[in-house]
């Protein structure tokens, strides 16, 4: 890409158009909220050394305003396009509002869902006008970066995959207006999957319409023709991979098969966006959650921390076999040689070891660092006391005499642990009164596809002791971000660390010369790890995923502070945690 003003890009019956000569995209997808931000040139050089000459990245709206009118940093997403252009390449730009992505509620702030439920996604003013007011924020860091203003954003998705969940035209509709109101020029486009109801209910006149698959290219876009007889073909999500969810064995595609269905792809005279191209990590415990079944209304699946995809660009930033042969078939569709590889990033030189040697139990550092104690009738959810990600502790009474009776939790989620007087109990378990209650209940992800998308998190259905329900309930809840201020995580009151217990534990790593790593906490259970203050996200010993990637960036040479906040020993509870020593190591081979 040179200094001058960028060509004007169009679509075109015939195609996709580069002032006024036909070309193809070959991008890739790379999310710049799962990479590290000075690890940004490096992936992108990846990205082009593959043969890619465009980068794809969705918006995640939850990231970036926390809480309404309160915003983080949406500038991150133009440095990025700054940081494309840089490297030489397009970029494409999925805001949303909604966006999958295996991310926290599909994007969606939590403050949004919890106030319009079932009225998400739709025409909704209560759900349309924050809508409006996110965009005019967002926007114009898309907006001066198009290609007609000499930057390289070529085209912008109108939602994502709608017609996978509804069938309101006149929102997308309206979001297509936003879009043009806010000063996006550039092409728009919809993506859905290749399927008849998907295209009808996701895609609108006048907008470029896509498909998504991972093989099969003549028969999705066979699909595609039945409603767009002209225009450019392209897959949006070419998906060479896939995700993983805890408990579950990881997902892995062979190298050679994607290979073949890429070429197969490129035939058809087509453009492409791999999904993933690299998919990096859900930092921050910002993954997402699905729902098993066909029609993704059945048991909660939450998904790992590593968002690596079995991409041909590993976690570490590494290229996989995949990367190479990618890399051959791209090669015989690109107008130019692809360039090297960049130089690799540093990785750590050799494994170093943490004494967790101090602690505060979970009681104390909810009660210091979390939100307001309330009493209510009945128990809020996750979203009535203005919680993203982390726990909630409630407390309620049985009241007495009365004899052993069941208490239940019916609509309970995510993780639960229960007592009574003290004494860990099952729900389900006969609990004579009078009694004191404590439920602690932890959120493993909000759902980020189908139609539980937006279900609250947290006690939904009450507490049952027998048929009756239990009232004047106490709650406070610990958000993730709380640990966002050093200053009062290290005035916590620690103590020399238990045997075994759940709360924070904290450490120091002596790290003679940075780079990539990997830590591991064996032994632990379930929680949270951060290092110099940056939330790596979460670990639990179900697996797949043993490990937790640490960017290069994040360590310091010398003292290096780790949290980590055990929230639930292994096995449940069943056992107590073990570990008292975290070990941080050079990444594993690719």
């Amino acid at each position: 890409m040179n200094a001058s003003p960028t060509p004007a890009f169009a679509v075109t019956d015939a195609g996709f158009e580069l002032a006024g000569r036909p070309v193809r995209l070959l991008s890739g997808a790379l999310h710049y909220f799962r990479v590290h931000e000075e690890q940004w040139p490096h992936r992108l050089g990846m990205l082009r050394a593959m043969g890619l000459n465009c980068v794809e990245t969705y918006v995640p709206w939850n990231l970036h305003e926390p809480s309404p009118g309160r915003y983080r940093d949406p500038e991150a997403l133009g440095r990025f396009l700054d940081a494309a252009r840089a490297a030489g390449l397009w970029a494409i730009v999925r805001p949303g509002p909604y966006i999958c992505a295996e991310w926290e509620n599909g994007g969606l702030p939590h403050w949004l869902t919890g106030a319009v439920g079932g009225r998400l996604r739709t025409r909704d003013p209560e759900y349309l006008e924050p809508v409006r007011r996110w965009f005019a924020r967002l926007l114009p860091q898309v907006v001066q970066r198009q290609a007609d203003r000499g930057g390289p954003v070529l085209m912008v998705q109108v939602e994502n995959e709608y017609g996978s969940y509804g069938s309101d035209a006149a929102y997308l509709r309206r979001l297509a207006a936003l879009l043009r109101e806010s000063g996006v020029t550039v092409p728009l486009f919809t993506s859905d999957g290749p399927e008849d109801h998907m295209l009808t209910g996701g895609s609108l006149p006048g907008v470029l319409a896509t498909v998504n698959f991972g093989s099969d290219a003549a028969g999705a876009f066979a699909a595609l023709r039945r409603h767009r007889p002209t225009g450019p073909l392209m897959c949006m999500e070419f998906w060479c991979g896939w995700f993983a969810h805890w408990g579950d064995r990881p997902v892995v595609r062979d190298a050679g098969d994607a290979a073949a269905e890429l070429r197969a792809l490129l035939e058809q005279g087509a453009s492409v966006n791999l999904y993933m191209a690299h998919g990096g990590t859900s930092f921050g415990g910002w993954a997402g959650a699905n729902r098993t079944g066909d029609l993704h209304d059945g048991a909660f699946q939450p998904t790992v921390t590593s968002y690596d995809y079995d991409a041909p660009i590993d976690e570490a930033g590494r290229p996989t076999e995949k990367f190479w042969r990618f890399r051959e078939v791209l090669a015989e569709f690109a107008e130019t040689p692809p360039p090297a590889l960049p130089a690799p990033p540093p990785v750590l030189p050799a494994p170093v070891t943490a004494a967790l040697d101090s602690w505060v139990p979970l009681d104390e550092v909810t009660d210091l660092l979390g939100g307001p104690e309330r009493v209510f009738g009945s128990p809020p959810t996750f979203e009535e006391l203005d919680v993203d990600r982390g726990v909630v502790r409630y407390r309620a009474r049985v009241p007495g005499p009365r004899p052993p009776l069941p208490l239940t939790l019916p609509g309970a989620r995510d993780v639960i642990r229960l007592f009574a007087d003290g004494v860990p109990v099952e729900p389900g378990t006969d609990v004579p009164g009078p009694a004191e209650i404590e439920i602690w209940v932890e959120s493993l992800g909000r759902v980020n596809y189908g139609p539980r998308l937006g279900e609250p998190k947290g006690l939904t259905g009450g507490i049952l002791h027998e048929r009756q329900y239990l009232h004047g309930v106490t709650a406070r809840g610990l958000r993730l971000d709380a640990f966002d201020n050093a200053e009062a995580v290290a005035g916590l009151p620690y103590r020399p660390a238990p045997a075994a217990g759940t709360g924070l534990y904290r450490g120091v790593l002596d790290v003679p010369a940075t780079g990539d790593a990997v830590l591991e906490l064996p032994g632990a259970g379930r929680g949270f790890a951060w290092l110099n203050g940056f939330c790596l996200g979460r670990y639990w010993s179900a697996g797949p995923q043993t490990s937790l990637h640490v960017p290069g960036p994040v360590l310091r040479a010398g003292r290096n502070e780790l949290w980590v906040l055990e929230t639930e020993s292994p096995d449940g509870g069943a056992a107590p945690s073990r570990f008292r020593e975290a070990v941080l190591g050079p990444p594993r081979p690719a």
